[in-house]
Formats: C-alpha cells, sequence, structure tokens
C-alpha cells in the first residue's frame, strides 16, 4: 500500500503576522512630533552622538560593558517604505511596530517629560509610519509615569484601525505593571479592545530585574533579563487580580521566548493551592486566566537539541492558540520566519502560530489576495 505524504507547507501558504518589530525612534525623529517646551530637549539631544539602545536622557541605556571588535552590528528600520521592503523580503505579510529606543522608556523619572515623549512618540508612529504603507500596524505607547494621560491617550486612538494594541515598556518599570497605580490604562485598553504587550530589554536598573548588576557580561545579562521581568511582572498582574478585575482585557508578552511559560502556570496554580486566601478575588486558577486572555511571542525562540521538545512545550501552556509568531527585525538575534515553520508541527498548528491567532487578537482583517 503507497502512502501519499501530504505537501509540506510553505511560508507563502500561510498569512505570516509578526508580532513583534522595531521601528528607529530617534530624539530627532519624534522632536517635530513634540510639545513645547520639551521639543528644545529632544532637540538638544538629536546632536549627541548616535549609540544604539543607550542615548542619556532618552534611552537610559546604562551600558556597562566596552567595546569589543568584531561584536554584532547595530542596525535599524528608518522608513515605512524600508521596513515594507524588508519584511516583505522575509515574506512577512503584516508587522505590529514598537519603539527601539523606547524600549527603556520606563525608567524616565521626569513626568511631564516622558509624557510628552509618550504624545511624540503616538503622533510621530501614526504620521510617519501606520498611513505611510499597507501592512504596518502600531502598539501605542503607554506612559507608566503617567498613567491617567495614557489613558486618554488610549481613548484618543482608539478608532484607528492601524493602532492594534498598548505597548507597556517592561525594562525598569517600577513599580510592577499589575499595581493598581495603572488601572487607569487596563480600564481604557479593555474598553478599547485593545490587547497589552509587555515588551522588555536588558537593563541594568534598580528595579526588577535587579542584580544584574552582579553579571560580568552582557552573556549573562540578556540570559536572565527578558524572562524574568515577564515573570515578574506577569506575577504581579495576578497577585493583584488584574485578569479578574479586568475580564475583557488581553495581555501578551513579547521577546522573552516561551519555554518559561509553562514553568510559571505550574508555580503560580501550586501558590494559588496553598494561599488562595490570599487572593480572593482571583475566581480560577491562575493557569486558567493565561490559557484563556494570555498570548506568548516566540523571540528568541528556544532552540532545543530535539525540535519536538518545544512543540510539546506550546502544548503544555495551552497550545498553538496562545502563540504569536515574532521576529524581533531588525535586531540582531531576529528569527527568520522559517525558524518557527521548520518546528515538526502539523499544518494548522503552523497557521494558528504564524499568522491567524494574531489577526483574531489585533482585529486585523485578511491582507488582499490572503486566504485563511
Amino acid at each position: 500500500m503507497t502512502v501519499t505524504l501530504p505537501e509540506r507547507l510553505k511560508i507563502n501558504d500561510m498569512i505570516v503576522v509578526d508580532a513583534d518589530v522595531h521601528v528607529n525612534d530617534t530624539p530627532g525623529a519624534l522632536a517635530p512630533y513634540c510639545d513645547m517646551p520639551w521639543r528644545k530637549s529632544l532637540e538638544g539631544l538629536s546632536h549627541v552622538p548616535e549609540r544604539y539602545l543607550d542615548i542619556p536622557g532618552f534611552s537610559p541605556g546604562m551600558k556597562l560593558d566596552p567595546v569589543i571588535p568584531g561584536g554584532h552590528p547595530a542596525r535599524s528600520v528608518r522608513t515605512a517604505a524600508e521596513m515594507r521592503e524588508e519584511l516583505s523580503a522575509l515574506s512577512i505579510d503584516i508587522g505590529i511596530l514598537f519603539p527601539d529606543n523606547l524600549l527603556l522608556f520606563a525608567p524616565l523619572p521626569q513626568v511631564q517629560y516622558a509624557t510628552a515623549i509618550s504624545h511624540a512618540y503616538n503622533r510621530w508612529l501614526m504620521e510617519e509610519w501606520l498611513t505611510r504603507e499597507p501592512g504596518l500596524y502600531g502598539a501605542l505607547l503607554a506612559c507608566p509615569q503617567n498613567p491617567e494621560d495614557s489613558a486618554r491617550e488610549i481613548e484618543r486612538y482608539a478608532k484607528e484601525e492601524r493602532i492594534v494594541a498598548v505597548y507597556l515598556p517592561t525594562a525598569g518599570v517600577n513599580p510592577l505593571w499589575g499595581h493598581q497605580k495603572y488601572d487607569p490604562i487596563m480600564a481604557a485598553a479593555a474598553a478599547a479592545k485593545l490587547p497589552v504587550m509587555l515588551h522588555s530589554v536588558t537593563l541594568v536598573s534598580p528595579a526588577f530585574p535587579c542584580q544584574l548588576d552582579q553579571f560580568e557580561n552582557t552573556f549573562a545579562r540578556h540570559v536572565l533579563a527578558h524572562s524574568f521581568a515577564m515573570m515578574a511582572n506577569l506575577v504581579s498582574l495576578i497577585h493583584t487580580g488584574v485578569p479578574a478585575r479586568f475580564p475583557q482585557l488581553k495581555i501578551a508578552f513579547t521577546e522573552a521566548g516561551i519555554a518559561w511559560v509553562p514553568y510559571m502556570m505550574w508555580r503560580l496554580d501550586k501558590g494559588y493551592a496553598e494561599f488562595r486566601r490570599q487572593v480572593p478575588f482571583l475566581e480560577k486558577r491562575p493557569s486558567e486566566y493565561m490559557k484563556e486572555r494570555m498570548w506568548f511571542a516566540t523571540q528568541p525562540v528556544e532552540e532545543p537539541d530535539n525540535p519536538q521538545h518545544l512543540v510539546e512545550t506550546i502544548e503544555h501552556l495551552g497550545g498553538a492558540e496562545r502563540i504569536l509568531f515574532a521576529s524581533d527585525w531588525p535586531h540582531h538575534d531576529f528569527d527568520h520566519p522559517k525558524t518557527v515553520l521548520n518546528l515538526p508541527m502539523p499544518p494548522e498548528m503552523k497557521r494558528k502560530i504564524m499568522g491567524e491567532n494574531a489577526l483574531e487578537l489585533f482585529g486585523i482583517p485578511v491582507p488582499a489576495g490572503k486566504i485563511t
């Protein structure tokens, strides 16, 4: 008897939505969109020699390491046309845009300045990126320094079809995102039906994940920073009852991989069984909230020796429905779509992860000429 195997699924056989793409948000680019007097601050910073994710007073990277020749080159995308061309070359139909420098936005201490920058970024994102090319959608920058203003900003942009999420800066945020001071942001996002998306970056700061200064190089700090920040903020959201208090709120975690998620599900459920009297507002086990209203982006996707182990990890955290493909383009450690597409999964799982889940989460229509 001859068995005919199904044709291998190719990248052009599906819709590819990239849930984590970065634009080059320099002080000079944002200055024309910034209100006075803070526009003058950005104009002054525009003359500072450009450093990758390390601009004093704008992107406080607090870099500790010496320059080592031959390291990874820094690369940014400066225009919507360039972004569209590069994503198309990667067979990516739709990209969700995040900032680059403002990944390090949360530690800025001056409230009025931070508020003005958030407004400038959102205006710039709309004008220079989202209205210029097809398939580019954006995450609105929330300002943790000023939650009430951020709620108004979410309401202001809620009906913009190219704004599909709210970006929550995670590196150096203090307090963590479960704190009730951020309730206005959560309430506004839920009302606007916009998912909130936590995104971290490696940062040495007194806020969680703290004590990264104890490690001697970027290798060690980077291994820990992203996943630890996501774990801490996840616990923060759960232990203050954010999913229970905002039942319509959808939450996504980006740039921390996915292998940490089952561990946290099991750990949180065990804690809930033992200490549930301390969290009476949780009507379900933490893992149930996570499997119903939380999503996890792949980048940097784990690469175990046996790829089947990663597929099993996906099943443990709730299945393919919980996963969003992300590349982190154009950063040096970006994941090509084929990295996920080549995993030993059935076609229906691949279609969900590579694009269908994101279309549903973000409310994005199917691109012209594509079928699901």
